[in-house]
């Protein structure tokens, strides 16, 4: 695939200072003028002013300028204005008003690392010790960021721009209301659901294990409890475990891990899921705020201004 993740994303928040200090605490570093790194993605989020929340900015990563060329072609033909200078296209997603810059950018490569030992019935890999998280001290830091996942009020067109005209390639359905889109090997990169207003819904930073899930959640939560969603679950689209927290400026924030891998869109047969199924396999049952944040009034009375 030319397209291979994200590289970052930009989001606009009315206190910038408080939601930086929830994202060190999250786990990622801070870089300085409001950037902040993963362990193995380098600088992939960037906090800025904004008059209230949203994404500002999602950065697509692409092999080379011929990737960048031909997405160019597409988008034209869609009638959307590219920008396009030596390994950087930006354009205009047209309902939600987010950027969207792609550029060129090296793979990023995870170090291997051993499979956790599990014991099960009739499986014992771990024997005379202690599992592995019992040693675990120090602050869980998320390895990449993962996806992100966007509110938009014409969920056609928005699919449109993101398929037809990216390149994303749609993994999962729910029906009537989403499609979970992909530009790498994991299962989704960017959902798109249907929405009275445009707006970022969430965050998704990938950690080691579910034991990193856990850890992660527990530290945000320790001092915090007002900053719990919802988890501790497992999704079906995608499989991934989940722990999703707020941020001060109230978007989320998801710990995962454990996603789906598509190498060979030959053998993926995407579902269109419908009910609880197309947002959790098991787990505590999603609370309302988390279909319908808290804000999305607030936010729907400024929806005609200018993003």
């Amino acid at each position: 695939m030319a397209l291979h993740g994200l590289s970052h994303v930009t989001i606009g928040v009315p206190n910038p200072t408080e939601t930086m200090s929830y994202y060190t605490d999250f786990g990622l570093t801070p870089r300085g003028d409001g950037w902040f790194a993963t362990q193995d993605g380098g600088d992939q989020l960037e906090i800025v002013h904004s008059a209230h929340r949203r994404l500002v900015e999602l950065g697509i990563a692409a092999d080379d300028t011929d990737d960048l060329d031909a997405t160019a072609a597409r988008l034209e033909r869609l009638g959307i204005p590219v920008h396009l200078r030596p390994k950087v296209l930006r354009a205009t997603e047209p309902i939600t008003g987010s950027q969207i810059n792609m550029s060129v950018t090296p793979r990023i490569v995870q170090p291997h690392t051993p499979p956790t030992p599990y014991n099960g019935p009739g499986r014992v890999e771990r024997t005379g010790r202690r599992a592995a998280f019992i040693d675990r001290t120090d602050r869980v830091r998320p390895r990449k960021l993962g996806h992100a996942v966007l509110g938009t009020t014409d969920l056609e067109t928005t699919m449109r721009f993101f398929v037809e005209g990216l390149g994303f390639k749609a993994s999962d359905y729910i029906k009537d209301h989403g499609a979970f889109l992909r530009c790498s090997t994991d299962h989704h990169n960017v959902l798109v659901l249907a929405a009275p207003v445009c707006f970022l819904h969430h965050t998704s930073w990938q950690v080691e294990d579910i034991d990193e899930v856990g850890r992660g959640a527990f530290a945000m939560l320790e001092d915090n409890p007002e900053r719990h969603v919802w988890g501790l679950g497992r999704h079906h689209a995608g499989s991934n475990f989940f722990w999703y927290l707020k941020d001060p400026a109230g978007n989320f924030s998801e710990y995962y891990s454990d996603m789906d891998c598509i190498v060979d869109d030959q053998l993926w047969n995407p579902e269109t899921l419908e009910g609880a199924k197309g947002l959790f396999n098991w787990g505590p049952p999603p609370p309302p705020s988390f279909l319908h944040p808290e804000d999305l009034a607030a936010l729907m009375t400024g929806a005609h201004t200018a993003p």
